[in-house]
């Protein structure tokens, strides 16, 4: 990484300040809503990142990001395309020029690459470099390859038209067969520390405002003053309304910089997430108590998408197809809501009241996630079932808990995405299931009541028949890995979950 030695002053309230490929880059008051690919490709003449889908689908504008949390930097993927230029303040950008060496060279990474033949058309290969790349960090400075697993789920979000994927997949392996490429983590370390700014970043633009709080109570008074302000947060859902939808944003309120929402914690019997958390941060402390749940987290989107976004940004945004939601709300998950005045929580089921609608007052934020800690005699499961395995949209979730007396159910939970307004629990099934014996014969009775519960429609995904089979097919699935005699294993009934 080249090393630039700088004066970097105090920031003004209106100055966008990052590094790009290790040089210092200053953005006078930005359009809160340009976005980063733009930037790099318009204004810093770096084309080597495309515009492939513009909605963080393709990969092919992936970049990495470094942002410093603590005294320690926090590398991650990220879709340029559906990120905005503010959000980059105090943080590094690294695109694939940054990878050729002073004297021309390819990294390891794009010689593995050239030498595997994993490049055709080319234009999606520089997002496969960069995804690469963030595994060849992770691992090079340990002496460690990543499994084959792990490198799918890292290119899971980029798309290629040409190789098939397992060029690619060859040259995540042969990359470390050449002399190592060190990467100066403290080097970057010390550029990110000179652009902490004493004052949050706050402007406004052609009769646009951008507002970074640092403060939990500060965001607070900025909801209470601006109720109609958009909440940023990873930009995955809210990108899209401008690159998409072509939406002018007035005014927005970024999250990411409040540090009380970006904590996980875990006491009085609850795994506590931020409302910033990423997606891949708050699943990843989830999984340790509900690892029933790890293939959810691995189809959640793609690598770029689980390192934007975030778990509460999921749970606010409030869609029907959701993958968060029905498994959080079948194991009695809790949001927790603020204002200026007080903090309350409610069951997550409570949060939504229709198709897009939420039970929160115009000055209220989401301001955590509490998740119960899983007890013995519990039964859990959650489903997905999608037209393609990684990274699309559900047809159908599922979500099922249980618990049990020996043979018998003290407690059911349903919770269905996909099949009504909002996500949603199932009160007849929960009923059917209470009080019986975990048998076939009380399984086939509570797929039946599913039918009562929800009243799915046909879409582009699925029609309304096959979302009602499906549902009652994963009841019994639900039955046949969580008998009390021999259970199958989670794995038996099908390997892949698709339409």
């Amino acid at each position: 990484m080249a090393r630039v030695k700088i004066s970097m002053a105090a920031a003004a309230a209106d100055e966008v300040r990052f590094w790009l490929n290790g040089a210092p880059v200053r953005v006078r008051a930005p359009d809160p809503t340009r976005t980063v690919l733009s930037l790099l490709r318009e204004d810093q003449r770096l084309p080597g990142t495309k515009e492939g889908c513009a909605e963080g689908d393709c990969g092919a504008c992936t970049v990495v990001i470094g942002e410093l949390r603590g005294d320690r930097v926090e590398m991650k993927t990220v879709n340029a395309c559906i990120q905005f230029v503010p959000t980059l303040d105090g943080k590094a950008v690294f695109t694939v020029e940054s990878l050729r060496r002073a004297d021309g060279a390819l990294h390891p990474v794009q010689q593995a690459m050239v030498d595997c033949h994993g490049s055709q058309c080319g234009f999606c290969t520089p997002g496969f470099v960069m995804s690469l790349w963030d595994r060849y960090l992770a691992h090079a400075g340990q002496g460690t390859r990543p499994t084959d697993s792990e490198l799918r789920t890292a290119i899971a979000g980029n798309l290629c038209r040409c190789t098939g994927y397992r060029p690619i997949l060859q040259a995540g392996q042969q990359m470390f067969e050449r002399p190592l490429e060190s990467f100066d983590r403290d080097a970057l370390t010390r550029q990110l520390q000179q652009l902490r700014r004493d004052e949050p970043l706050a402007y406004e633009v052609q009769g646009r405002r951008f507002f970074a709080p640092r403060t939990l109570a500060a965001l607070a008074a900025l909801r209470a003053e601006h109720p109609d302000a958009v909440l940023l947060a990873g930009s995955t859902d809210v990108g899209l309304w401008v690159t998409k939808q072509l939406r002018e944003l007035n005014k927005i309120i970024y999250l990411g910089e409040v540090d009380e929402l970006r904590q996980v914690g875990e006491g009085d019997g609850v795994v506590r997430i931020g409302a910033g958390v990423s997606l891949n941060d708050g699943y990843g402390a989830l999984l340790r108590h509900y690892p029933q749940a790890r293939e959810m987290w691995e189809r959640f989107a793609s690598t770029p998408i689980r390192n934007a976004g975030t778990l509460g940004g999921n749970v606010a945004n409030g869609s029907p197809i959701g993958d968060s939601m029905p498994w959080l709300i079948a194991v009695g998950a809790r949001v927790v809501l603020r204002n200026t005045a007080r903090a309350r929580s409610l069951p997550m089921e409570d949060l939504y009241v229709a198709y897009m609608k939420k039970a929160m007052q115009p000055d209220e934020i989401v301001e955590a996630i509490e998740v119960p800690l899983p007890t013995a005699d519990l039964r859990f499961r959650t489903y997905k079932v999608s037209r393609r395995y990684d990274s699309d949209i559900s047809a159908v979730c599922a979500a099922f808990a249980i618990r049990l007396a020996g043979e018998r159910i003290t407690d059911a939970r349903v919770a269905f995405g996909g099949v009504a307004a909002t996500p949603k629990r199932g009160g007849e099934t929960e009923a059917a299931l209470t009080g019986r014996p975990w048998n076939e014969a009380t399984a086939r009775l509570a797929a039946e009541a599913l039918a009562v519960d929800y009243a799915p429609i046909s879409d582009m995904r699925a029609s309304d028949a096959y979302r009602m089979q499906t549902t009652k097919n994963l009841m019994q699935r639900f039955f046949l890995e969580t008998r009390p005699v021999n259970p199958l294993p989670a794995n038996a009934v099908s390997v892949f979950a698709r339409v």
